[in-house]
């Protein structure tokens, strides 16, 4: 699980509700049941209407996505490739099928396997990018339910409190009760204001992060298949892909200059 996300939620509720009580308030004052009904009710109800059941039965894998801490390094998919890559000028890219076979980023295994089976150039690059628009266009279907879910709370919130202060309205003949039915049904445009700018919007803003980092991580894999395929030295190889990567050339950097080589083909001869 991703703790910054967690963190984050854990926090920001934190210094709401301690913000409250250090101004004097109550705790119980922010506990409204018919509040988080209307709010939080209306908002779901909202998002269902907007978006077909297939779309809504994906927000356990949205939320999956949005928490997940799985983030593969980069600069060891790059060794993975430039060692493909030297399989392939030594021994031919048939070597690599075993090793494809083996390896755990299912895009990288398809893409080798297409140049292992000798498919065309184009039509590799095709299929390839064809699988990352796919899961980019998954990534924001996921990213906009929650979206929605983030506009529709602050209107619910506000529909919360016009109806509290109808309530309220209609009790007028009770003046000591007006401070605290007002308090109550501003309480509606807290929650939804809150869950909106807290939860619902942030967890867009990370699907859509994780998914950027994600189609970063599939187009420098597309541009090592490709390489390999077209039988680059395993240098060139590298340096393709580390300008995918920050972390990759300030390692790249680090080793160089600590070990007062020179980043030519023949200091990396032993890559062939």
């Amino acid at each position: 699980m991703d703790i910054a996300t967690l963190l984050g939620i854990i926090i920001g509720l934190a210094a709401l509700i301690g913000g409250f009580i250090w101004e004097g308030g109550q705790l119980g004052g922010l506990l409204q049941v018919a509040a988080a009904l209307i709010v939080f009710g209306g908002t779901i109800a909202a998002v269902m209407i907007s978006f077909p059941i297939a779309k809504l039965r994906t927000v356990p894998r949205a939320l999956s996505f949005a928490f997940s801490s799985k983030t593969p390094d980069p600069s060891e998919l790059i060794e993975d490739i430039v060692g493909m890559s030297t399989t392939a000028r030594r021994e031919g890219v048939l070597a690599l099928e075993k090793r494809a076979a083996e390896h755990q980023n299912p895009f990288l295994r398809e893409g080798i396997q297409l140049v292992v089976d000798g498919t065309e150039r184009n039509m590799v690059q095709q299929i390839m990018e064809l699988e990352i628009e796919a899961l980019e266009k998954k990534h924001e279907g996921y990213a906009k339910i929650f979206e929605s879910a983030g506009g529709y709370a602050p209107t619910f919130g506000i529909i919360g409190t016009v109806m509290g202060l109808i309530h309220v309205l209609g009790s007028l003949t009770e003046p000591t009760a007006l401070g605290p039915s007002i308090a109550v049904a501003f309480t509606a445009t807290l929650y939804g204001v809150a869950s909106a700018n807290l939860i619902f919007l942030p967890l867009a803003s990370k699907i859509r992060t994780r998914s950027e980092e994600e189609i970063d991580r599939m187009e420098l894999m597309l541009e090592g298949i490709l390489s390999i395929q077209n039988g680059d030295h395993p240098l060139l190889v590298r340096r393709k892909l580390d300008s995918f990567s920050v972390n990759a050339r300030r390692l790249l950097h680090h080793d160089d200059v600590s070990t007062g080589t020179s980043f030519s083909p023949d200091s990396r001869e032993s890559e062939l």
